[in-house]
């Protein structure tokens, strides 16, 4: 009885962690959507280039990473543990949920996001091949980041949806 509970509080605060992760996450995407990449796109192309270079380097740091990395890693546990108890009434929710921050947020921040600042990171920015890559760039980088902050805060709502449709079943 006591390691099932134990086990029950260990699920939970997976879940709530999940959709916090996805919520921050979201979060963090949605200033850059609204508001980030506009002012950079303000700026002249060089110190545009320069300042997104300078936040792809500061990006990585272990606070960042430690919430966009142990998110995934949350919901890889989400999306197995979702399949293993599909007759939970839940499931669905923490399937879909997972397959939407892994798919849309990581996935899409690994296929997408990463090799475009990787390209950034390879120009000189005050040289005319940054500043041609810059305006496609902008708008490339801009349109995919719009799907993963979308994919995180509708995986983010069906975490949480989660475990209140458990509740409302019982």
């Amino acid at each position: 009885m006591l390691q099932n509970l134990i086990t029950q509080q260990h699920y939970f605060l997976l879940k709530l962690c999940s959709a916090l992760g996805c919520g921050l996450i979201a979060g963090v995407f949605f200033a850059f959507s609204s508001f980030v990449m506009s002012a950079l796109a303000r700026l002249q192309p060089a110190q545009g280039i320069a300042a997104m270079q300078s936040i792809n380097i500061t990006v990585i740091n272990p606070l960042f990473m430690a919430v966009f990395l142990g998110t995934a890693a949350a919901c890889i546990l989400l999306f197995v543990s979702s399949l293993l108890k599909w007759h939970q009434p839940d499931a669905a929710y923490l399937l879909l949920g997972s397959l939407l921050y892994l798919v849309g947020t990581f996935g899409v921040t690994i296929v997408f996001n990463v090799p475009l600042n990787e390209a950034l990171a390879r120009v000189e920015p005050d040289s005319t091949i940054g500043a041609s890559l810059w305006s496609g760039y902008l708008a490339n980088w801009t349109i995919w980041n719009h799907i993963r902050a979308a994919a995180a805060l509708a995986a983010a709502a069906l975490l949480t949806i989660a475990p209140c449709y458990r509740r409302a079943q019982s």
